[in-house]
């Protein structure tokens, strides 16, 4: 139950990680951006990411303690950010769909299997 735990509160701390990192590539304005709008949008994004730490630190700290080691809690947050980031850019920034994409994961799947072959 501690490992779904865990890869639940991965998943939530990879959905504000996500938003934190992209959200304002929607509707950008075209040219340069002003240093002060920078600064504003550098500022909710730390405020976003803020979140994304109060539950991935725990998380990381409740795989450690329930047998995952840091490489496999590593390889699975990767496998998340992919499962995470794909719909992200599709719906919410309306990027096309890529087989590449697809094949990127099945790469990400590899990862998984490995990381995790001595203790299967």
């Amino acid at each position: 139950m501690g490992v779904v735990i865990t890869l639940s509160m991965l998943v939530l701390s990879n959905l504000f990680m996500t938003f934190a990192w992209y959200w304002h590539l929607k509707n950008k304005p075209t040219g340069e951006s002003s240093i002060g709008s920078l600064i504003a949008i550098i500022l909710a994004s730390w405020g976003i990411a803020f979140f994304e730490y109060c539950v991935m630190i725990p998380a990381n700290r409740l795989g450690n303690a329930v047998g995952l080691s840091v490489p496999q809690l590593k390889i699975f947050q990767e496998v998340i950010t992919v499962c995470v980031f794909i719909p992200f850019v599709m719906f919410f920034l309306g990027e096309k769909w890529r087989w590449d994409y697809l094949w990127a994961f099945f790469c990400m799947i590899g990862a998984v299997y490995f990381v995790n072959r001595g203790s299967l």
